[in-house]
């Protein structure tokens, strides 16, 4: 396969050259003409699919670089205010018919005549469309789409101020690493604090959001938000079982592995009890792992790493680049997190994180960057619809690189002690997220099933279920009033519920890449390449199967998968 990072301008074919989204009178006229133009061939019907494509593309990166927008300055009202525009007077308008064309295009007598491997995964996914839609909700999906970016907008204020200087939270974790352990307490408890005052307006902010999607579940005929998600997020390859099954699996093969790592940890720092505060420190005199100084270095340094994996993976960061599609430093009034941002039209994405010269840092960049890399691989793919892949494979492509990257962490750390301690914080992180990802996962199992729940309520399941999933060896004591409101941290809860469990069953997938990569580099970086170019036109089974991977929630599986961890965490430790 012949990769290239190059973008150029899209042509169009349906829409006028210069046309820009400004409001639905200006915009309505090409779904009008859509919905109702005569279809007498396949090949007429083939010609009115491209034009929906390029219509949804046009329309879905409007709406991507407003959101882009407003989390990278949540201090501009205006560009809020653009935000909410599109989602409370577009968004609302463009549904209907979105379900008009859905209908046309099954009701269609010449669909049936379509490539039915080509198209199986989009005429799945348009009746699963067709059947999730309500005028109801209409109105109930706009105001959620507006409420669940206020989380962005409360985080985004929360500072704290060490030795006298104020740093956004994000910025502030780094003196978590410092070998001073006062001074990491200290900051712990101001960053606890501060999420403190917000505690209560975030429980509000939750409350609505439970409350509106719980409707928006009825209005569809369905009994609970969870099951009507999981019809909306098309897991038409596992159930809500498979979910419990993974829990259990977490706490049976991977929370034990989880308590030795803190265990050694503790013996390292010397401690008699390891804290909250002392996860990512060093002993006195290791200072803390610095691995770039600036977002532009960060950038430099992820390009050759990512060139001596594949040069078209470095040649894909540059790119983006050259085309202003990259956020990386943290800085006030900007919304926290990071993610990668398809652009439909125009094929390169946007990165957005915040950076602030720590590890965890170079592990989101090379994460972002392997979403990237699945966004330029799928760019050619025909149908708009074609590259909206499922959330299991895609951060597959984001973990995976995490792992493959590690093989050229010397372009960060010149010294060998440095890069040791970096690969082997990486692979504790690979173990020590499965236990968190299952409190999350396992919370909104909860919280949906039990939509009026009251505060009361939510504070008690949730320390119940933290517990569960928390290492017995860290001790909490005395913490419990910061423990109780720990969810509130984690934006999918607001921005997209239930989008979580992906990142589990994307680490099993990327461990098993990593398998792969370290018996063959060159054959796994082909599977990864394969997988990934095929966006949403297989099923997530066969997804895995294209990457040469099992798609597997078994105890045994995952035992097999941690086994394998364990061992190359020694081999690093060791110096091997």
């Amino acid at each position: 396969m012949q990769l290239t990072a190059e973008i150029h301008q899209p042509v169009r074919h349906f829409l006028s050259p210069d046309f820009r989204v400004t409001d639905w009178p200006h915009l309505e006229p090409y779904f009008k003409e859509l919905a109702e133009r005569e279809i007498p061939d396949v090949a007429s019907l083939e010609k009115w699919l491209r034009d929906v494509s390029e219509l949804e593309a046009v329309v879905s990166e409007d709406a991507c670089w407003r959101q882009i927008r407003m989390t990278c300055d949540t201090q501009d009202k205006s560009l809020e205010e653009a935000f909410n525009f599109f989602m409370m007077e577009i968004q609302p308008h463009i549904q209907p018919y979105a379900d008009l064309l859905n209908r046309k295009l099954v009701g269609c007598p010449f669909t049936a005549s379509l490539d039915q491997q080509k198209y199986f995964t989009y005429l799945r996914s348009v009746k699963k469309n067709i059947e999730l839609f309500r005028e109801a909700n209409i109105p109930l999906q706009a105001e959620l789409a507006v409420m669940g970016q206020q989380f962005g907008a409360i985080s985004a204020k929360m500072t704290v101020e060490v030795h006298g200087k104020e740093y956004t939270l994000q910025q502030a974790s780094k003196f978590l690493e410092n070998p001073d352990r006062a001074l990491r307490e200290e900051v712990y408890r101001k960053m606890q604090e501060r999420r403190l005052q917000d505690r209560g307006a975030l429980n509000d902010l939750y409350t609505a959001l439970v409350s509106k999607r719980h409707q928006v579940a009825l209005n569809a005929g369905f009994a609970n938000y969870r099951d009507y998600k999981f019809v909306e997020l098309g897991r038409f390859d596992y159930t809500k079982e498979d979910c419990y099954l993974f829990h259990e699996s977490v706490k049976k093969y991977i929370l034990p592995l989880v308590d030795i790592i803190n265990e050694n940890k503790r013996k390292k720092l010397g401690l008699d009890t390891l804290r909250p505060w002392d996860g990512e420190a060093e002993p006195a005199g290791v200072e803390p792992l610095r691995p770039f100084e600036s977002g532009e270095e960060l950038l430099e340094k992820t390009v050759a790493d990512f060139n001596l994996l594949n040069p078209f993976f470095g040649e894909c960061l540059r790119t983006m680049k050259k085309m202003g599609r990259l956020d990386l430093e943290s800085r006030k009034g900007k919304a926290p997190g990071g993610y990668n941002c398809p652009l439909a039209e125009t094929g390169a994405p946007f990165i957005f994180m915040n950076a602030a010269g720590q590890m965890s840092d170079v592990t989101t960049m090379v994460h972002e960057g392997g979403h990237a890399i699945q966004s330029f691989l799928t760019h050619g793919l025909e149908l708009s619809s074609f590259k909206e892949y499922p959330m299991e494979i895609a951060e597959v492509a984001s973990m995976a690189m995490e792992l493959f990257s590690m093989d050229h962490w010397e372009v960060f750390f010149s010294d060998p002690g440095d890069l040791r301690r970096a690969r082997e914080h990486q692979l504790e992180r690979v173990i020590t997220i499965f236990p968190w990802i299952a409190t999350i996962d396992k919370f909104q199992h909860w919280v949906y099933e039990n939509p009026t729940h009251s505060l009361e309520q939510r504070q008690q399941t949730w320390m119940q279920i933290l517990r569960e999933f928390s290492s017995s060896v860290v001790d909490y004591s005395g913490l419990d009033h910061y423990r109780e409101s720990a969810w509130q941290r984690q934006l999918h809860l607001f921005e997209v519920p239930f989008y979580y469990i992906e990142y589990g069953i994307a680490q099993l997938g990327a461990i098993g890449l990593w398998m792969q990569y370290k018996q063959d580099p060159a054959s796994a970086i082909s599977h990864y390449i394969e997988a990934l170019s095929l966006g949403g036109t297989r099923t997530l089974p066969a997804l895995y199967e294209a990457a040469g991977l099992e798609f597997n929630f078994s105890g045994d599986y995952i035992r097999r998968l941690m086994d394998f961890v364990g061992t190359e965490l020694r081999k690093i430790m060791e110096g091997r």
